[in-house]
Order: C-alpha cells, then sequence, then structure tokens
C-alpha cells in the first residue's frame, strides 16, 4: 500500500514539476512584448503580413492568423519556433531575420508533440505560443 501512494505522490511531484515549466503568465507579457518589438513591423499588429514594412516585401510576410489553416487545420509549432528562432530549411529567400540570439536565455523542457522534451528558451516557446493564440 506504501509503494502505490509512493507512486501517486511521485507522480504528482512530476506532474507539478512539468507544470511549472510551462509559461507563466509573465512570459506571456513578455511575448506580447517581443511580438510588438520584433514582428509587427512586418507582420502587423494582428499578424496578418499588413506591417509598415511589409509593402514591397517579396516574398510577402505570412499571415500568421492562417498558419494552421494553411497547415491542414494543425498549428506546426516545432517549425514555427525553427522559423522565428532563425531555422528555415528550403526558405532560404525568406528576409525573415534570425531573432534566436535575442531569445536565448532561460529554458524549459518542453514537448512539442511529439514526446520528447527538449530545453528550449522560454521566450522562443512563449512566442511561438502567442503566435498560435492569434490562429483563426
Amino acid at each position: 500500500m506504501k509503494a502505490i501512494y509512493g507512486a501517486a505522490l511521485t507522480g504528482l511531484a512530476m506532474a507539478g514539476g512539468i507544470a511549472a515549466c510551462a509559461p507563466t503568465p509573465n512570459d506571456q507579457a513578455q511575448a506580447r512584448n517581443d511580438f510588438n518589438a520584433l514582428c509587427v513591423d512586418c507582420h502587423g499588429p494582428a499578424g496578418h503580413g499588413d506591417g509598415p514594412a511589409a509593402e514591397g516585401m517579396v516574398p510577402h510576410p505570412v499571415d500568421l492568423t492562417r498558419v494552421a489553416a494553411d497547415n491542414g487545420g494543425v498549428f506546426p509549432r516545432l517549425q514555427v519556433m525553427g522559423h522565428i528562432y532563425g531555422f528555415t530549411p528550403g526558405r532560404s529567400e525568406s528576409p525573415m531575420p534570425e531573432f534566436g540570439d535575442l531569445l536565448d536565455g532561460p529554458t524549459i523542457p518542453y514537448d512539442a508533440g511529439d514526446g520528447v522534451l527538449t530545453p528550449t528558451p522560454v521566450r522562443l516557446v512563449a512566442l511561438m505560443e502567442y503566435v498560435e493564440g492569434m490562429q483563426r
């Protein structure tokens, strides 16, 4: 019986530890600030690709509110984080700057759906989740 209680307590502690790794409201506020500082000029304040720097840009900035819709209804978390960070295989023509160095800092173990916990910068995860929240 003690073993069952011990296992249950261990499971709860692990769940609490993983929950503690999730972006916090402060991280979400930072993500909004990061979006405004890094993304709005090209993608616009609502993410539609209509920022002041977008005019004449080739290729045109992506409408961030349609990322999931343009991907069969699934938001591609890893690809979005990779693109924000600066890993853009097959998209070398993209004028998207690399923001990895700006978003580096404390990391959290993040599972983007592949079952692998990977140390990922908190600000990068929070910014990706901010963009994910823009989907329509």
